[in-house]
């Protein structure tokens, strides 16, 4: 059996370890002293360069881009410019329920349009997934019209190529959205776009990429059939139409007008959008055929005046020929 070693021994060796440590620790600090290298002068007597606050890919903004408000002005802003097609609507304290099964019903709808227009035989594209109904910050909105209406940047910013990076939002070469430039040119317009009456209270929004009265008639008569004038789903056709759900959040929806092609229409006018038959192309058709109409009046007009001319030249004429032989004839005689 082997020697058993005291405990204290153990215990005096725990204690001798760590000043041991220290002593040697500060002898080498002090054999080897750290030396700072001194800074140039250069840097020393130089201005510190100012702390980007944006990165060099973003430029300055009159509005910070990291905020909510700032995103959804611009996200507006590229909805107004791309969609030609919107529909407003007011609503009024709809659950997240309603609105489901609204989109629901209105999706389904909008199906069936893009199947009918593929089985005439049409090549328009489908508009259905791209067609949304979306509620909108109203003042943030209001904000986006002034700046899409009124905003109209100068002819040498846009034509300078690639300008060096401004470096304060001040720079009038700036003229992107959330720029000072285009705060300053909208300002005094609040309140005098055609929108202006409009945008109060909750507003919701149906965007269309294109202006398709197919696809708005289609969506009237789900969203607000009795505002619009078209006939709703029946019960035998589309029994979920009539779901208790969906019912209480159409009850809630009113439609206040529509913005097509940067015109505004009133509920009228939407109307009148929504009802023209074969969309587009029915309404080119339609045109051209009220020309054809046009041209053919105006060339029978002027056909009938040169005949009307014609005709009373050919009797004077046959007038004149019956004198002079009446003339002819007396003077034979005599």
């Amino acid at each position: 059996m082997p020697p058993r070693v005291p405990i204290s021994s153990f215990r005096r060796q725990a204690l001798r370890c760590p000043y041991e440590l220290r002593i040697a620790r500060a002898a080498s600090t002090a054999a080897a002293p750290a030396v700072t290298p001194a800074a140039p002068i250069e840097q020393m007597t130089r201005s510190p360069a100012p702390i980007a606050r944006t990165p060099p890919t973003q430029p300055p903004s009159h509005r910070s881009p990291e905020y909510r408000r700032s995103q959804l002005l611009r996200q507006y802003t590229s909805l107004l410019r791309t969609s030609p097609l919107m529909v407003l609507f007011q609503h009024n304290n709809l659950k997240s329920t309603e609105w489901a099964a609204i989109r629901r019903e209105l999706t389904k709808a909008l199906q069936k349009v893009d199947e009918k227009i593929a089985a005439e035989g049409r090549t328009s594209p489908e508009l259905s997934p791209y067609i949304k109904l979306q509620t909108v910050q109203t003042s943030i909105f209001e904000v986006a019209v002034r700046i899409v209406e009124y905003f109209r940047p100068s002819e040498d910013a846009l034509a300078s190529g690639n300008p060096p990076a401004p470096s304060t939002p001040d720079d009038p070469a700036l003229t992107h959205d959330l720029s000072r430039s285009a705060h300053i040119a909208v300002k005094k317009m609040k309140g005098k776009h055609e929108l202006a009456e409009v945008l109060t209270g909750p507003i919701a929004i149906l965007s269309i990429p294109t202006v398709s009265p197919e696809h708005m008639k289609a969506a009237l008569s789900i969203l607000t059939p009795k505002e619009a004038g078209f006939p709703a789903p029946t019960r035998k056709g589309n029994p979920d139409y009539h779901d208790p759900t969906v019912q209480l959040g159409l009850q809630k929806l009113n439609l206040l007008g529509a913005r097509v092609d940067g015109k505004v229409f009133d509920i009228a006018e939407t109307k009148w959008v929504g009802s023209i038959e074969g969309g587009m192309d029915g309404l080119r058709s339609q045109l051209v055929m009220a020309l054809q109409s046009m041209g053919s009046s105006v060339t029978s007009t002027l056909e009938g005046a040169g005949k009307s001319l014609y005709f009373t030249m050919e009797s004077r004429r046959s007038v004149l020929e019956e004198e002079q032989k009446g003339e002819g004839e007396k003077s034979e005689s005599s």
